[in-house]
């Protein structure tokens, strides 16, 4: 696949900001060039007669990630990576069943050769929620790290980034921080604790992301928070902390990682999401697709249309899992910057009002749909949506996953994409559309209001969308195969 694709080819980056910043955005015009008409963007006339107070069209973007380290066996060295930080009070996070195997045990022993106290917090939930954060949260303003280790999946990683904020943020509530409209979207403003993460999944590519997911449980509805400056200092990619995973961990993670992939690259070009920030701070992590992130996503998505299968299908092909850990950190880069859209805005209603569902192979006492299994289920549907714009990308996508596209037709994008995803995702297993977890066409409506606050992820949607068109994609998810 190729990285330039269809809105980047013909400019550097620097050229398309020029482009961006002069040329004209009106409908016509914009049809002319392949973009899309967004609610933000002025008309001709309305540019001419425009104030000085106008904001002006967004015109930049910007592309942060962590550290990583990446090498069978790196996990030795974080007690050093530590002990060079001066660090002399280290609060461990990680979740009750990882504390019993390797991972946790390999960075105590770390810790211990290099002479850096620590602490450890073993009660991350998986699929955490506010009340796990609080509690998280709580215990790090009690020990007051001077650095954060997270020792786990996506759940660890993300509960310790939300200790990290409010220990330094000490006085400050949980909504604080949360996205708009459900928390009150407060910027970062300071420097939080050095944060090192040592992932024993592949899938979420919280190592190099500024964003921490939760279950805001009082809204039936996950949500977040966002900022660049919660992504770890260091992240280590180390793949004998990924052998562990379960065969269902190992399917909703990648899983993930494949929709990061695409959601990434399909999503609204940055320069169409709206107008630009007064003040650089407040631009937003999730920025749309942009020629950078585009070159993650890509070759992230590449990785996994072959990896995840083999992964999957044997516990013992190391390659197979190396590829997935590497995979999981370039998605989490192009989208970690690039942002997604209608896959995860989905999923987190999805997740966020189960009831009654549980995984197999996930140890939990409380019902659960993983997150990349509540993702993937309704990217089939999202892909007939979305296929009208930029329907080379979509069709590029469709062939990494197996597609004969030779004869396919712009207007066919989304159809083909669709049908792409319902034979990857049935031949590895994964349950057949929401109605798999309990939900039926009486749902819909309870689901669709859980989702319409998602206005962080649901902007960065191709094409624009509301309640009707959130409601069709759920009707038309209830069945995959």
């Amino acid at each position: 696949m190729a990285s330039s694709g269809i809105r980047y080819s013909a400019k550097s980056v620097s050229n398309l900001m020029r482009m961006v910043g002069s040329s004209c955005t009106c409908p016509a015009h914009s049809a002319r060039q392949g973009h899309v008409q967004h609610v933000h963007k002025p008309s001709c006339a309305s540019k001419r007669h425009a104030s000085a107070e106008t904001p002006r069209p967004e015109y930049a973007f910007e592309m942060a990630t962590s550290t990583v380290r990446v090498g069978t066996g790196a996990t030795r060295e974080i007690g050093m990576d530590l002990a060079n930080l001066k660090a002399k009070r280290v609060m461990v996070f990680t979740d009750p069943n990882i504390f019993k195997l390797s991972p946790v045990k390999t960075v105590a022993e770390s810790l211990e050769r290099s002479g850096v106290p620590y602490n450890v917090f073993k009660d991350v939930q998986v699929e955490p929620s506010d009340a796990s954060f609080q509690m998280a949260i709580d215990a790090a303003r009690r020990y007051n790290p001077d650095a954060i280790v997270a020792v786990g999946g996506g759940s660890t990683i993300d509960t310790a980034k939300a200790a990290n904020l409010y220990s330094v943020y000490r006085d400050a509530d949980l909504l604080d921080f949360v996205n708009a409209p459900l928390g009150r979207g407060r910027a970062v403003d300071r420097p939080l604790l050095p944060l090192i993460a040592v992932p024993t999944t592949a899938g979420t590519g919280s190592e190099c992301t500024g964003s921490a997911i939760f279950d805001l449980k009082a809204k039936g509805a996950k949500t977040g928070i966002a900022d660049r400056a919660l992504k770890p200092l260091l992240g280590i990619i180390d793949p004998l902390n990924t052998r562990t995973m379960p065969r269902q961990v190992r399917l909703a993670s990648g899983l993930d990682v494949l929709c990061h992939a695409i959601e990434s690259y399909t999503a609204i070009p940055y320069h169409q999401r709206g107008p630009a920030p007064a003040n650089p701070l407040l631009r937003p992590a999730y920025q749309g697709s942009n020629p950078i992130s585009d070159i993650w996503s890509a070759r992230a998505l590449r990785m996994v249309a072959k990896a995840l299968p083999e992964s999957v299908a044997d516990s013992e092909n190391l390659r197979a899992h190396e590829d997935m850990t590497l995979a999981a950190a370039y998605a989490g880069i192009g989208f970690g910057n690039g942002g997604v859209h209608l896959m995860h805005g989905c999923s987190y209603g999805i997740s966020g009002l189960n009831k009654t569902y549980f995984h197999p192979e996930y140890p939990t006492d409380h019902p659960l749909c993983p997150h990349g299994i509540s993702v993937a289920v309704t990217s089939p549907a999202v892909a007939e949506f979305t296929g009208s714009l930029f329907p080379d990308r979509h069709l590029e996508i469709a062939q990494v996953l197996g597609a004969d596209v030779t004869n396919a037709k712009s207007e066919d994008a989304g159809r083909v994409l669709a049908d792409a995803l319902r034979r990857f995702l049935e031949k590895l297993g994964v349950p057949d559309g929401i109605s798999a977890f309990g939900y039926s066409a009486s749902d819909i409506d309870a689901l669709v209001e859980s989702i319409l606050p998602q206005h962080r992820v649901l902007k960065l949607s191709p094409r624009q969308v509301g309640a009707e068109q959130i409601a069709g994609i759920l009707e038309r998810s209830l069945k995959n195969y």
